[in-house]
């Protein structure tokens, strides 16, 4: 069997400073595809598209629904259809349930719902007719961690929301990617070390902490992968992909 390649397919990756949409940007770089890359630090996409020959970069938070039209526009402009979009921006606030704010609940669902719903209706002129719109979740959604209430709620909206373009826009595949732990990550930069060695502890006891951490690249080697093969077969869908460790729970 020919070895699956995403060589000279047009390409969105949206989150693609860091963690796994870095990762995919790169190895889909190495085997060819044509990118339109984008994220918030834009020194960080410069790093980036070193990897990425012809590489297209924009500078853009989804949080701004300009950005996220302007995204499309350079899509349009410089892959002229789409096959794929991959969005792996994300948001988390580690806080106990109690003490997350009104603002914390806003900048969560803005990032992780409303801004990954503005990026796909200004990817909708330019998406191929059965197009992968692979969006990135967390086995939070079914597995509730300590202090990550409102991420885990904003990704479960998330996963809704995929439903709902597939039941209004049959055709194109949204896929919602679940994805357990990696390391190493930025998520956890911007923990409270106070609140992330409680929570930790709680995660541990409930043995959500696998023995071994899947790496963004090894994660985004099988991702790759998949979607390769199945922009060939626009006829399957990719309704629901989960990527978690094989591992047991790290012991105490």
């Amino acid at each position: 069997m020919a070895e699956r390649s995403l060589a000279g397919r047009r390409i969105v990756v949206v989150g693609a400073s860091a963690g796994i949409g870095r990762a995919f940007a790169i190895r889909a770089g190495k085997e060819g595809a044509k990118m339109v890359l984008a994220a918030r630090r834009e020194e960080r996409l410069a790093e980036v598209v070193t990897d990425c020959v012809g590489a297209t970069t924009v500078s853009a938070d989804v949080r701004i629904s300009a950005d996220c039209q302007r995204i499309g526009r350079v899509a349009q402009e410089v892959l002229g259809n789409v096959d794929v979009l991959l969005v792996s921006s994300g948001y988390a606030p580690l806080k106990m349930f109690s003490d997350t704010t009104a603002q914390d609940w806003r900048d969560v669902f803005e990032t992780n719902v409303i801004g990954v719903h503005e990026v796909i209706r200004a990817h909708l002129p330019v998406l191929t007719p059965s197009a992968i719109v692979a969006v990135l979740s967390s086995d939070s959604v079914a597995n509730p961690h300590t202090a990550l209430g409102a991420y885990s709620s904003s990704k479960a909206a998330l996963e809704r929301c995929l439903q709902q373009w597939r039941i209004e826009h049959p055709g194109y595949r949204f896929s919602c990617v679940e994805v357990g732990g990696t390391v190493p990550t930025d998520f956890t930069s911007a923990f409270d070390p106070e609140v992330l060695d409680v929570a930790l502890h709680e995660w541990l006891r409930r043995g959500l902490v696998q023995e071994a951490r899947m790496t963004p690249e090894a994660v985004a080697e099988v991702l790759a992968g998949t979607i390769a093969s199945a922009v060939e077969q626009p006829g399957v869908g990719l309704q629901h992909i989960t990527v978690v460790s094989p591992t047991g729970p790290m012991r105490t």
